[in-house]
């Protein structure tokens, strides 16, 4: 069974920026559709990022376009994120879906998930 972990989580000020890195456990970023999953207190978990590497083909949820940006370098998935605001706290989670192909997009059913990276912004 694949696994996901994520790092790259932490504290910063409202403005400020991290970088998720998500590494899976057996080389599967080259077929599989990836996304990237928030949950804040309270609330539902929700796709914020996909990425397709096959088409290079990346998607953001509205409340982060302009600020988010999916990569992939070699067997490491990044989201780059810039500009965070206290709506961006949240447990992050990178997944995979090895069924979508083309059809990748964040708000898709993803059938594997990490552990979670915690972000935290304070105003």
């Amino acid at each position: 069974q694949v696994r996901l972990l994520e790092s790259g989580g932490g504290s910063v000020p409202n403005g400020g920026s991290l970088r998720l890195s998500c590494v899976p456990s057996v080389s599967i970023l080259s077929t599989s559709c990836m996304g990237w999953f928030r949950q804040a207190p309270g609330k539902e978990r929700e796709g914020v990022a996909s990425f397709y590497s096959r088409t290079s083909a990346d998607r953001y949820r509205d409340s982060v376009k302009g600020r988010f940006t999916v990569s992939r370098e070699e067997n490491t998935l990044y989201l780059q994120m810039n500009n965070l605001t206290s709506e961006d706290t949240g447990m992050y989670y990178c997944a995979a879906n090895f069924r979508l192909g083309t059809r990748c997009l964040y708000d898709a059913s993803f059938e594997t998930f990490g552990q979670g990276t915690q972000v935290t912004v304070s105003s």
